[in-house]
């Protein structure tokens, strides 16, 4: 018996690429609130994780108090680790657009400051270029008559938030929806980019 699992284990991680494992990458896009910014991500087929954090800034290890008093330089953002197989950085770029609003360069809905700017933090010259040609392709076709204003920024360090901001939406859902219907939020996305198809 033991023979014949050790055999069909044999077979089985001989079935797994070498590569598996290695296969993800990851993302970073501001759109003000994390909490907000971590779902439409994670219904995504193939994205592996979210993780609410802070990026863009000058401090390391800064936490939620010092960002939101905006004493940081860093902006609310989620994380994304996503298996390229899966689904295209293209796609989260077009998933990222449509979850945030492009013409505020200081505030995203109700919250207002530098720490709630938008932004599309890159990690790799590949993801600049996708991001840069995804902005001037929203530019030249966008269903709104405001500027784009949203950055395209080398990501440096991305610093975790505190645990009770990860998956926000899943372990507080009624004060999620509470927050996210009074900051406007889905009001202001469907007056940008229509009703959702």
């Amino acid at each position: 018996m033991k023979r014949v699992l050790l055999l069909w284990m044999v077979i089985f991680m001989a079935a797994i690429p070498a590569n598996a494992a290695t296969e993800r990458e990851s993302a970073i896009f501001a759109g003000g609130c994390f909490w907000c910014m971590e779902h439409p991500f994670d219904e995504l087929p193939g994205v592996i994780s979210t993780t609410s954090g802070y990026v863009g800034g000058f401090k390391d290890n800064p936490t939620y108090e010092e960002v939101s008093a905006g004493r940081t330089g860093h902006t609310e953002a989620v994380q994304i680790i996503f298996d390229p197989r899966l689904v295209s950085y293209k796609t989260l770029l077009d998933v990222y657009w449509r979850n945030s609003d492009p013409t505020t360069a200081n505030r995203q809905f109700c919250d207002v400051g530098t720490q709630y700017r938008p932004g599309i933090f890159y990690l790799s010259e590949a993801q600049k270029q996708a991001a840069e040609a995804a902005k001037a392709a929203l530019i030249e076709n966008k269903p709104f008559k405001q500027d784009v204003v949203t950055e395209i920024t080398a990501a440096g360090n991305f610093w975790p938030a505190e645990d009770y901001h990860q998956d926000y939406y899943l372990k507080n859902p009624l004060r999620y929806k509470f927050y996210r219907y009074n900051c406007g939020r889905d009001q202001r996305l469907e007056q940008l980019w229509g009703s959702k198809p």
